[in-house]
């Protein structure tokens, strides 16, 4: 059935070639942080100054974003060696070196604090999804992030989200119809919204609709749509609502998800559990650079 999140390749970490992508994201973090004018460092460290440093969880959790660290050094100083020692979407314990940095002391201490808050940040969102990927474990649900996402950061976290073990939904407005009750109301009822929906659509874009009601997930499935969002339904309601949507449709959960109740709503069997919170409030991961 269609739908982004059942569509993704297997997963792969980042290269340093793929982060290339970012530069103007990390540079402009580095130029907002004032990395070209490090004043505590250039009074205090010596030019030709060489040192050896290494990058360390303090907390354990998920890698993600290494690639975007390492960029962070080359562009404030393309002498930095980074040595990578373990991969992104690899489990890290507290404690655990990830990299170890070698060359001119000055860049490493002037690109440390972005470095650091791009790989905390991710390493969090991957944390946080792969401990949702855990509670599923077992079931064939798989765990999906919305667009509640930092502005301008949307393909960092969800590349954080597939580290972690989840999947993507859609990148932006424009790459899925997802009706909402607005667009409903809006526009008189459920099969009203579809019928535009599909007259206006390339026949690739999938069409997903946003249910309360098992009343409403039997509309939209017999408008012909590709998924149905079940938006902050009881267990009891969505087992009724999958039923009506297998084989016909693909099923989502979505709204008032945790760690302590997506299981429950996983063996409700629906196919996805989309959670915002994946990005939206995923604690950093603790990470320092430690000079050795």
């Amino acid at each position: 059935m269609r739908h982004p999140a059942l569509q993704q390749p297997p997963f792969a970490p980042m290269t340093l070639e793929q982060a290339e992508q970012f530069r103007a994201i990390v540079a402009g973090a580095l130029a907002e942080d004032g990395a070209s004018a490090d004043v505590t460092t250039m009074f205090t460290v010596a030019e030709d100054a060489v040192a050896s440093a290494a990058l360390v969880f303090r907390r354990g959790g998920v890698l993600a974003g290494l690639a975007i660290a390492t960029l962070a050094f080359a562009i404030v100083d393309p002498k930095i060696r980074v040595d990578t020692r373990a991969a992104d979407g690899e489990l890290v314990e507290t404690g655990g070196v990830v990299a170890r940095l070698s060359g001119p002391a000055r860049g490493m201490l002037a690109g440390e604090r972005v470095a650091l808050n791009f790989m905390g940040r991710l390493s969090g969102i991957a944390t946080l999804t792969r401990a949702f990927v855990d509670a599923v474990r077992g079931t064939s649900t798989r765990i999906c992030d919305t667009r509640k996402t930092m502005p301008g950061l949307r393909a960092l976290e969800r590349y954080a989200v597939r580290c972690g073990g989840g999947f993507n939904h859609r990148f932006n407005l424009s790459d899925a119809v997802l009706i909402k009750d607005n667009h409903i109301a809006v526009a008189g009822s459920v099969a009203q919204a579809v019928a535009r929906a599909r007259a206006n659509a390339a026949p690739d874009l999938i069409v997903e609709v946003e249910c309360e009601s098992v009343d409403q997930v039997h509309s939209a499935v017999e408008c012909g749509v590709d998924a149905v969002l079940l938006d902050n339904m009881t267990r009891d309601q969505l087992r009724a609502a999958v039923a009506v949507a297998r084989g016909r449709a693909v099923s989502e959960a979505s709204g008032g998800i945790t760690l302590d109740n997506v299981r429950e709503v996983a063996q409700t069997g629906v196919d996805i559990v989309s959670i915002g919170a994946l990005t939206h409030s995923a604690p950093s991961v603790d990470v320092a650079l430690d000079f050795v």
